[in-house]
């Protein structure tokens, strides 16, 4: 304290000397005070201000913000800036709730304050000012809700056509998160909202990652349900069918909202005219899977694929192919897609279960002994898709269950003794969708 108080001292001696040389009746002294002496003393309070902030003596540093507020108000934004770095200290400091609060009451209106006497800062006016709020508002006031919503309101506002994209997606998220867990926020706001809000990101490449969370956020708020998206891009896409970016952010919302009414279908189809893409392909042919449209779904994935050059993409494509064929009892075409993505990726386990059980369905029109002997190349193949399979639960169960189910068709010893065959021989499969298969002979 004796070095801080000997700063001081030799500061306010320098500047005494300096003083003798100023004249502070000038009117470029005005903002500092009324007087020519009232402009002097707080030109030097100002000193002790950084002095003191530079010390970390927060508690007098405090007192010379008052003073400077008080008396000179327009002198520095410095003394709002310092009073800022002050308060977040005292409120980190504060020893009871009453006591963070009245400092960060505090810490509020240093923001108000330099709004309002340095709002024209051509780098650091109003709208910066009104986001450093904002974002401090969260941080110190997480559960002021509405306060927070006003605040970032306030600093949208303010910026007006230059706001930040993060300040957009900062505000959006608590938005909806407001929406979810409180009474506070309606859907139609939050849907208003995301309208208003989305102009920010068009044509603006830069915010990419940051129109993606805006999204993200919307769409996991509970708000975007298919009849409030409908209500929302309806009358938009209307006005512009063949806008590429408004239809591409609608069947990315409504993809996610898990719509499968008839307008989602209508501009999904249109988009996939605009753009055609694995992604959008896969949306189609899932939705008109759900509906019972195999011949659609198949049509738009074929029409991706022919079009797809990416490997990966096209086993993606492929696998959905083979298991849409397989659910329309279309055994040779899921045959075909299966092997094809058996060629592509040799790990691929959900080829092996679709041709184990492509295999085991052509049984029947075999008839006799050579359906019997089908299930020999069905079990095979499902047993590989089951070591492939080992880690997905969504298909595993289902593979390790029809194992049993094909062994039981195995033909008995004396099946395989009338017709020659005896275990553990060769035997290459004779009819059906598994016609050319080589397999080994086993009894029941």
């Amino acid at each position: 304290m004796k070095r801080v108080k000997f700063v001081l001292a030799a500061a306010c001696a320098l500047f005494a000397a300096s003083a003798m040389a100023q004249d502070f009746s000038d009117p470029k002294y005005a903002k500092w005070g009324d007087t020519p002496e009232q402009r002097q003393a707080n030109i030097l309070n100002s000193n002790f201000l950084k002095e003191s902030v530079d010390n970390r003596n927060w508690d007098e540093a405090a007192k010379y913000v008052k003073i400077l507020i008080d008396e000179a108000p327009a002198g520095s934004q410095n003394t709002y800036i310092r009073g800022t770095t002050i308060y977040k200290n005292k409120i980190n400091r504060a020893k009871s709730v009453a006591e963070k609060n009245m400092y960060t009451d505090s810490l509020m209106l240093m923001y108000d304050l330099r709004a309002k006497y340095f709002g024209d800062h051509p780098k650091q006016g109003t709208p910066y000012i009104l986001d450093r709020k904002a974002r401090e508002y969260v941080i110190y006031r997480p559960a002021d809700r509405a306060g927070i919503r006003k605040a970032f309101r306030e600093a949208i506002e303010a910026a007006d056509s230059d706001v930040n994209p993060e300040t957009v997606v900062l505000y959006f998220s608590n938005l909806c998160e407001d929406y979810k867990n409180t009474d506070e926020v309606m859907p139609d706001e939050i849907i208003a909202e995301y309208d208003r809000l989305a102009l920010v990101f068009e044509g603006n490449l830069e915010a990419a990652d940051f129109k993606s969370q805006f999204d993200a956020a919307f769409g996991l708020s509970g708000a975007a349900s298919c009849e409030n998206l409908e209500k929302l891009f309806k009358a938009k896409l209307e006005a512009a069918p063949d806008d590429e970016a408004l239809l591409a952010q609608a069947v990315a919302l409504m993809s996610r909202a898990k719509c499968d009414g008839d307008f989602f279908f209508s501009i999904a189809e249109k988009y996939y005219m605009v753009k055609p893409s694995s992604e959008t392909a896969l949306f189609l042919a899932q939705g008109f899977q759900a509906k019972g449209e195999y011949d659609k779904a198949i049509k738009y994935l074929n029409e991706a694929l022919a079009a797809e050059e990416d490997n990966a993409e096209r086993e993606k494509l492929l696998v959905r192919i083979s298991l849409i064929d397989l659910v329309a009892n279309n055994y040779s075409g899921a045959v075909a897609a299966a092997r094809q993505v058996r060629e592509l990726n040799p790990e691929n386990g959900v080829a092996y279960f679709v041709l184990a059980q492509c295999y085991a369905a052509s049984a029947s029109a075999c008839g006799g002994f050579a359906g019997q002997a089908t299930f020999w190349a069905a079990y095979d193949t499902m047993a590989q898709a089951v070591n492939l399979l080992e880690n997905d639960p969504e298909y595993l169960p289902t593979a390790q269950s029809a194992l049993k189910t094909y062994r039981a068709h195995f033909p008995t010893s004396e099946e395989c003794f009338f017709n020659e065959l005896k275990e553990g021989q060769r035997y290459t499969v004779s009819c059906g969708t598994a016609a050319g298969v080589s397999t080994t002979v086993r009894y029941r």
